[in-house]
């Protein structure tokens, strides 16, 4: 999860607790599935064939689709893994971050660090030719 991902509302998040419960077969039954024809390289069996696989699930409003394999039934797995995966991240809640401050001895360190620094630099000034 990146910290830019919205958190899910409290309902989306039960529902999708829920969702992760159950095993693969229950879990299709309460998705809606859908199989269509799917493009993209494979030749003439997968442009007939319609092995690409859509899973919605209604109550957190997330579908995904699997079309990379020409068998129906690995896309159909490939597709209930990112479900899973999906969910899993619906159930995600960060920490509440506190802000703090540096403490006086990091500060003092930091400072003392900056003066050795400016030191070191300022005796590098010799010049050719003085």
């Amino acid at each position: 999860m990146t910290p830019t991902t919205p958190i899910a509302p409290p309902a989306r998040r039960q529902a999708a607790r829920a969702a992760l419960a159950l095993d693969d077969e229950a879990l299709l039954k309460v998705c809606d599935v859908e199989f269509f024809i799917a493009s993209g390289p494979g030749g003439q069996h997968r442009n007939t064939t319609a092995s690409g696989v859509r899973l919605s699930h209604p109550p957190t409003e997330l579908s995904v689709t699997a079309t990379e394999r020409r068998s129906q039934s690995q896309n159909k797995d490939a597709a209930v893994r990112r479900l899973r995966a999906g969910l899993q991240a619906l159930t995600f809640v960060p920490k509440v971050r506190k802000a703090t401050r540096p403490t006086l001895g990091s500060k003092r360190r930091r400072l003392e660090e900056k003066k050795r620094t400016s030191e070191k630099k300022a005796g590098r000034g010799g010049r050719v030719g003085e």
